[in-house]
């Protein structure tokens, strides 16, 4: 494991691990009202943008309310932030390795150049708080570290249900370590959501559309209210360049608005 500068603890872990959840917890879609429908999807890493990691993602829907689990790993380790998102309104799919660009001499993917594949972000995947697409990079409220496990049930949004129902309901992961040396920097640039954050931050590590589960069975257990999500590390905001928690404010169709603001009265 490669040391890193005080802003970043320890270096990226790349082993895939495989990951599944147990066969009681998938539930067959339902329209009735009361009744849970569940989806998943297989967190595939974006390729173009050197990573190797993987997961796994459920969400059981009973109307609005979503009960989510997200587990991954070979993300950027230490302390380093993951923004996870559901995209809702693109095409449903992921960014295939042939739609890299260059970005600062290298080809890789952004956000913006995957948008037509998943599109918005839909529902932010916090681990407490606001869920909404404004806590979109709200970094100190989101899963840190090489390996991932969270556990949250949220209320979504009219259009994040009908796109889970449509098929084109997406999960990304965000944050990339594209040079390999265990910590976000500006190889890539700058990101194109906020000039002071390096785009690995970012950036899409891994990916994939939410399908609907042929298995049967109601949800186990009560419903987490989700501020006690579960997940490995502690997000570190000052770890990101420009230091610092960056909240995306909210998305419209044309881009993205940002503004700033510390830990302090969430």
């Amino acid at each position: 494991m490669r040391s890193t500068s005080a802003r970043v603890v320890t270096a990226m872990a790349v082993a895939a691990v495989p990951l599944a959840f147990p066969a009681a917890a998938w539930a067959a879609p339902a329209d009735t009202a009361g009744q849970w429908a569940t989806y998943q999807a297989s967190l595939d890493p974006v390729t173009a943008n050197h990573v190797t990691g993987s997961g796994k993602a459920m969400i059981q829907l009973s109307g609005n309310t979503a009960k989510i689990t997200v587990t991954a790993s070979g993300l950027v380790g230490g302390k380093s932030p993951h923004a996870m998102h559901i995209h809702v309104d693109g095409g449903g799919v992921c960014p295939k390795p042939s739609e890299a660009v260059d970005h600062n001499g290298h080809p890789s993917i952004n956000v913006a150049d995957a948008m037509k594949d998943y599109g918005m972000i839909g529902t932010s995947l916090t681990t407490s708080g606001d869920s909404t697409d404004k806590s979109a990079l709200a970094v100190d409220r989101f899963p840190a570290g090489a390996t991932v496990s969270y556990s949250r049930t949220l209320d979504v949004s009219d259009k994040v249900a009908a796109n889970l129902k449509s098929g084109r309901a997406v999960l990304v992961v965000h944050g990339i370590d594209y040079n390999a040396n265990g910590m976000y920097d500006k190889v890539l640039g700058a990101s194109e959501l906020d000039k002071t954050l390096p785009a690995e931050a970012t950036d899409p590590a891994l990916c994939g559309a939410f399908t609907a589960s042929q298995m049967s069975s109601m949800p186990a257990g009560a419903a987490d209210t989700g501020d006690g999500a579960t997940q490995t590390g502690h997000t570190d905001a000052g770890m990101v360049a420009g230091g610092g928690a960056a909240v995306l404010a909210g998305l419209g169709a044309g881009g993205y608005a940002l503004r700033r603001r510390g830990t302090a009265g969430r």
